[in-house]
Parts: structure tokens; C-alpha cells; sequence
């Protein structure tokens, strides 16, 4: 579904990424670990048409996208969530749902992929008519994923879904994460802190460090290898 072929991206004269490459089998969820600074997030901005690469290639459903502008890549089926959620505070719920359909013309549609989001997420349901600025982190999460999910995605991108939310509601995300993955067979590039969640999750993971990826393997191997149990698992 998705493939990344050396990709270099430069910010001025800094290099974020060094030839990174990784494939994104069609149904999996695969997952992008490494310590704050590695290069995680340029990753997924460089394939979602954020930043431009100065090298490389993005192959997505088997076509070259490299360059192409994100609001394209949202057309062919390409999402991505973003850190930090970046709601939009002064809408309410429902309206920032409606902003992820914005290439959708088709109301009936709409209103599908909406209440496909609210069986997802109930809790977005009942305070569909509230400020997302006044939701709490675990559900301005729940509600940046749901805004993803309303452009119909085949192939998300995930950026940190845990940072800043209690325990729990990671928990109950995570799953969500996991039947988004198999009701609707969504390909999934997670990138995300909690490693050890991740790859509990994951098929096959990849270890970013400074820009490069060092280590790659199916994440059950993944989580028993010495080195990333030290670095990533706090084992």
C-alpha cells in the first residue's frame, strides 16, 4: 500500500532524514519508533505532501506521489492524524468532523462516515454540538482521528495518539486503533512514544534513530530484542 525508497529531507542546511526507506504492507499496521528528534514526524509530513524531500521517493497504491500536494493525496485515500491533534477549538465536534469531509460532495455519504464515527468513538456522539477546545486530551484524540476517518482513508497516518492522555483513554484508543484495522481493513503507519504499546499492536515495526533507520523486524521480534528493550521499552 505504501512505500518510502530513500527519502532525504533537509530543513535549510540540517538533515532530519538519511535515505529512509520502509514498506506499509495493504491491511497492516506497522510502526514507526525512535527517541524525540529522530525523525518520526518528518516521516509522515514528507509522505502526507507536508514537506517536500529533497530525495527519494513515495510510492503509495502503486504510483509515484512524490511532491504531489496533501488535498490530492487525500483523494486517493491517504490521511494522516497529526501530533498534537490540532483540532479546530472554536468548532464544535460535529463541525470539525464535517472539515475532514471537505472533498466529499455527497451528503448522504457524510453522514454515513459520521455515524460511522460516532459508533467508533461514542463519546464524540454525545458531545457532538460541544467546542472541541473544551474536550478533554483523550478525546480531542478520538476526535483528530474521527476528522481522519471522514475523508474515507484506506491508508492513515497516525502521529503520536497517546501523548498527554491518561492511561486509560490510551488504552481504549489503542483498541479502537486495532478494529479500525480490521472492520475496515485500514492500513496503519503509527508512529508513537509508547513503544511497547505499539508494537503490541503492530506487525512489523521500524527504529528510527537521528534520522536513519537502524533496526526492522515483525514486532513480536521487535520487543524481545535486547537493544530496544533498553532503549524504547524501559526494560
Amino acid at each position: 500500500m505504501l512505500e518510502v525508497r530513500n527519502l532525504t529531507v533537509n530543513y535549510g542546511a540540517i538533515a532530519a532524514l538519511h535515505d529512509v526507506s520502509l514498506q506499509v504492507p495493504s491491511g497492516t499496521i506497522v510502526t514507526l519508533i525512535g527517541g524525540n528528534g529522530a525523525g518520526k514526524t518528518t516521516t509522515l509530513r514528507a509522505i502526507s505532501g507536508l514537506v517536500r524531500p529533497r530525495s527519494g521517493q513515495i510510492i503509495y497504491d502503486g504510483a509515484d506521489v512524490t511532491g504531489l500536494p496533501p488535498h490530492q493525496l487525500v483523494a486517493r485515500g491517504l490521511a494522516h492524524c497529526p501530533e498534537g491533534r490540532m483540532v479546530f477549538a472554536n468548532l464544535t465536534v460535529r463541525e470539525n468532523l464535517r472539515m475532514g469531509a471537505y472533498l466529499q460532495r455527497d451528503l448522504a455519504v457524510v453522514r454515513r462516515e459520521e455515524e460511522f464515527v460516532f459508533t467508533t468513538f461514542p463519546r464524540l456522539q454525545e458531545r457532538e454540538s460541544q467546542l472541541a477546545g473544551t474536550l478533554s486530551g483523550g478525546e480531542q484524540q478520538m476526535l483528530a482521528i474521527g476528522r481522519a476517518l471522514m475523508s474515507q482513508p484506506r491508508c492513515l497516518l497516525l502521529d503520536e495518539p497517546s501523548l498527554g492522555i491518561a492511561p486509560l483513554l490510551v488504552k481504549a484508543i489503542f483498541a479502537q486503533i486495532v478494529q479500525l484495522n480490521r472492520a475496515r481493513e485500514l492500513t496503519i503507519l503509527l508512529v508513537e512514544q509508547n513503544a511497547n504499546l505499539a508494537l503490541e499492536i503492530s506487525n512489523r515495526g521500524y527504529v528510527l534513530e537521528t534520522g536513519r533507520i537502524i533496526l526492522t523486524d515483525d514486532a513480536v521480534a521487535l520487543r524481545t530484542n535486547p537493544k530496544v528493550r533498553d532503549a524504547y521499552l524501559g526494560a
